[in-house]
């Protein structure tokens, strides 16, 4: 059996999520059945994390096992070939038996983007924002949550998940035009629903509405209903996954 790794691109728009779902277009679906059709084998595809329905991806990597003995560069054709336009398969490899997408990740990156003008094409990949903001102070609030700590106050409740623990690497935000505002937060593991409700959580600081030492304290409560509101799914992208 061979196991396979491959990177995905994808625009998150129109589907359900990554993960296949009874209702609705998944990316992982979409990906199978097409894996089917070219192998002629029951194939099941892992992710490295289970992005919502309207998040996007240029990084997500996944890995699958199959008996075929079709070339992994021909195998990425034929996926491109066959996908629909919102998914790219960018590389394909083969790896070794134990690698796994999700678990041999060491570290994975997202970015949050905010429009501060008026935007038609750009308006399905980030959030339009117009209020004004105190980016130093957003700055300010993400230093506060580098390092490692309990990030349930941040977390989507009944999801089965006991650890809260994880470590931030970098938080930070970029204005790369007088337009747009561009977070980065690189961890070793996210919760689910944690990085749009940080997202959120910082505007509200952004435009004052509360305070560093408030921030710190939904921090320290460990209870999501004293975050603010999740930031709309379609300004987060994951990035880049590394193992």
């Amino acid at each position: 059996m061979r196991n396979i790794k491959i990177v995905i691109e994808y625009d998150g728009s129109d589907f359900v999520g990554w993960q296949r779902q009874a209702a609705g277009r998944s990316v992982q679906e979409e990906i199978e059945t097409v894996l089917r059709t070219i192998t002629e084998e029951y194939v099941i595809v892992t992710g490295s994390g289970r992005t919502d329905a309207g998040v996007h991806a240029r990084g997500q990597v996944a890995n699958f096992k199959i008996e075929s003995p079709i070339d992994v560069e021909d195998l990425r054709r034929a996926l491109n070939g066959l996908l629909p336009d919102e998914i790219v398969v960018h590389s394909a490899a083969e790896v070794d038996e134990t690698f796994s997408s999700r678990y041999s990740a060491r570290e994975r990156t997202y970015k949050y983007y905010i429009g501060r003008n008026p935007t038609a094409v750009n308006r399905k990949f980030c959030w339009q924002l117009f209020y004004p903001l105190d980016v130093k102070l957003m700055n300010t609030a993400s230093g506060l949550i580098v390092n490692t700590k309990n990030f349930q106050s941040f977390s989507k409740v009944n999801t089965g998940v006991d650890n809260f623990l994880c470590t931030i690497f970098e938080a930070r935000w970029d204005e790369p035009s007088s337009g747009s505002l561009v977070f980065t937060i690189r961890a070793n593991r996210f919760l689910h629903g944690m990085v749009r409700t940080l997202v959120g959580t910082i505007v509200d600081v952004g435009r004052e509405y509360i305070s560093l030492d408030e921030f710190k304290a939904i921090i320290d409560a460990k209870d999501r209903r004293k975050a603010g509101m999740a930031a709309p799914p379609q300004g987060l992208f994951l990035e880049e996954v590394l193992y």
